[in-house]
């Protein structure tokens, strides 16, 4: 098992930063992949952005491509999400999670690669 608790969000006005992390505890070594995602009200689930365990690959949605960072310190077992230039449709509640355990593929940008999720941070940016 793998648990996640993410941290982080907050109010913030548009073209402000937010930083969130996302500690995890467990059998943490056997994810090989973590990603973020955000659900706004109305709307699906989204990947955010993902990285793998040595932080050699990412993934960032369009949406966010240039604005957020996606980052990992293995040795505090945190993930994190620097979040730039926020507009107001960056509104959401923002859920880390880990990849099943050992999963390989290249499709780390799916969320159905992902079994442990987080309890989500909501982030809201206002105009």
């Amino acid at each position: 098992q793998v648990q996640l608790v993410e941290s982080g969000g907050g109010l913030v006005q548009a073209g402000g930063s937010l930083r969130l992390s996302c500690a995890a505890s467990g059998n943490t070594f056997r994810s090989n992949y973590n990603g973020w995602f955000r659900r706004a009200p109305g709307k699906e689930r989204e990947t955010v952005a993902a990285i793998n365990w040595n932080g050699a690959d990412t993934y960032y949605a369009d949406s966010v491509k240039g604005r957020f960072t996606i980052s990992r310190d293995n040795a505090k077992n945190t993930v994190y999400l620097q979040m730039n230039s926020l507009k107001p449709e960056d509104t959401a509640a923002y859920y880390c999670a880990a990849a099943r355990p050992y999963y390989s593929g290249s499709a780390y940008y799916d969320p159905g690669v992902y079994e442990y999720w987080g309890q989500g941070t909501q982030v809201t940016v206002s105009s």
